[in-house]
């Protein structure tokens, strides 16, 4: 990444301290974390959460809403966090759980398993818009929370990477759907590629009724 100077370095040490405001306002609690999923919305692959906590000193440039980065500035913030935060926690929850129990339990199963992995008890989690229900920890939900909270923009990136290194690597054992470009998202080429070859064992088959009728999208599931 291009080094910032001058009063580009000022401005962005200034965004990152206005997206400190939430971890300020609840520091003296103890441990504050920011959870976030990615792949609540695709076709294939498993739903991923990440929960994080950064040290109060730690200055992460260009931290933000995964969304507004480029792939590659993802994957560089990605290892910086993974170097530079206090703890930090990964929940996967696979595409079979996702067709049986649907996607908004299966994300909420997501992010219990990343707090389980996070290594340290929280004491303030920091939630981009939802509650986590079975949780003893006191949750903050934040509208846009990604883009309002250094720690939940960490989780964001945490979770977003670890997802689409999984779904490339998905990419070498079903080449023809072409997962490493859309990451099981529904875009056109994608669809069409579930309409020539049939749903492979990544796919949400849930998700497929549309595309395929509900018949055609369930058919070979348990």
């Amino acid at each position: 990444m291009r080094k910032l100077t001058g009063e580009k370095l000022e401005a962005e040490l200034a965004r990152l301290e206005g997206m400190r405001a939430y971890e300020h306002q609840y520091e003296s609690a103890g441990i504050v974390c920011g959870i976030d999923e990615a792949g609540r919305g695709p076709l294939a692959g498993p739903v991923v959460a990440a929960v994080a906590v950064l040290p109060k000193d730690c200055t992460i440039l260009r931290l933000n809403d995964s969304k507004k980065l480029s792939e590659k500035c993802r994957e560089e913030l990605f290892l910086e966090i993974k170097e530079k935060a206090a703890a930090y926690g990964i929940g996967i929850v696979s595409p079979e759980v996702i067709d049986s129990i649907n996607i908004l339990q299966a994300t909420y199963e997501a992010m219990r398993e990343a707090v389980r992995a996070l290594g340290v008890v929280p004491d303030v989690l920091l939630n981009d818009a939802v509650r986590i229900p079975g949780l003893d920890v006191p949750q903050v939900p934040i509208v846009k929370g990604d883009a309002k909270s250094v720690s939940i923009a960490a989780a964001s990136i945490l979770a977003k990477v670890t997802r689409d290194h999984m779904m490339m690597e998905y990419d070498k054992i079903y080449p023809e759907y072409g997962f490493a470009k859309h990451k099981g998202y529904g875009t056109k080429m994608h669809n069409e590629a579930i309409l020539t070859y049939g749903p492979c064992p990544i796919h949400r088959r849930t998700f497929l009724k549309k595309l395929l009728g509900e018949e055609a999208a369930m058919q070979g599931m348990k």
